[in-house]
């Protein structure tokens, strides 16, 4: 049997696959929070060794990761940086030399 904290690392990591396969990311707050509640409900199964506190904790850990202090990229296909600069593909600084 594994030891604790491999057995939550385990279940964080499923977690946190979990969130960044369904894009949950780019969903309303209100969505993430739903989506994390039936999450839990499956991961409670899958790690019925967890601990409800653990489990609490895993909960906090994946909302956090869906609201980062500092927000996730968006995708720059609008051909704006995060500053509001246009972005070119492909293009180079040239201006060091």
């Amino acid at each position: 049997m594994p030891d604790r904290n491999q057995l939550k690392n385990r279940a964080r990591d499923e977690l946190f696959s979990h969130i960044n396969r369904c894009g949950v990311l780019q969903a309303e707050h209100e969505e993430q929070e739903q989506w994390l509640d039936e999450t839990m409900g499956y991961l409670t199964e899958r790690f019925p060794d967890l601990e409800k506190a653990e489990l609490r904790e895993l909960h906090t850990l994946g909302l956090r990761f869906c609201r980062p202090a500092i927000q996730h990229r968006k995708d720059m296909s609008d051909g704006r940086s995060d500053e509001g600069e246009t972005v070119t593909a492909g293009a180079e600084d040239t201006s060091a030399g």
